[in-house]
């Protein structure tokens, strides 16, 4: 399944290192503004989404894990 997400927040969003080691594919380097980014999850998964907002010393980072369809 594919996820695409749209950076619409005018920051920079960096993905969560948990993402690949759930099995998310994906180019893990930073989300820049207006930005698609598409996340490639395996057969029979849909996406669970979290976003964190850690302020803006340190920014936002998205976290996109396939949960079982099943």
């Amino acid at each position: 399944m594919k996820f695409v997400y749209f950076n619409d927040t005018g920051r920079e969003v960096s993905i969560h290192p948990a993402t690949e080691a759930h099995g998310t594919k994906c180019d893990m380097s930073t989300i820049h503004p207006l930005e698609v980014r598409t996340f490639i999850l395996p057969e029979n998964t849909y996406p669970w989404v979290k976003m964190w907002d850690y302020g803006e010393e340190r920014g936002l980072s998205i976290l996109v894990s396939p949960q079982s369809a099943d």
